[in-house]
C-alpha cells in the first residue's frame, strides 16, 4: 500500500486501457483510486490493476 500515494505514475495493467500510463491523484479507500490520464480525464480504479513505475 505504500507504493499508492497522491502523485504517484502508475501504469493500467488489466482493461480496455491497459498500458496506458496514469497519475493517482485521489485515494478513495483501500481498493480505489481516482487517476488522470495523459489527456487530463480522471477516472476511477481498482489498485490491483495498477502497476507503480
Amino acid at each position: 500500500m505504500s507504493a499508492i500515494k497522491v502523485g504517484r505514475k502508475c501504469v493500467l495493467t488489466r482493461g480496455r486501457r491497459a498500458g496506458t500510463e496514469v497519475e493517482i491523484t485521489e485515494v478513495l479507500d483501500s481498493n480505489f483510486v481516482k487517476v488522470k490520464d495523459s489527456k487530463g480525464k480522471a477516472r476511477k480504479a481498482n489498485i490491483s490493476h495498477l502497476e507503480p513505475l
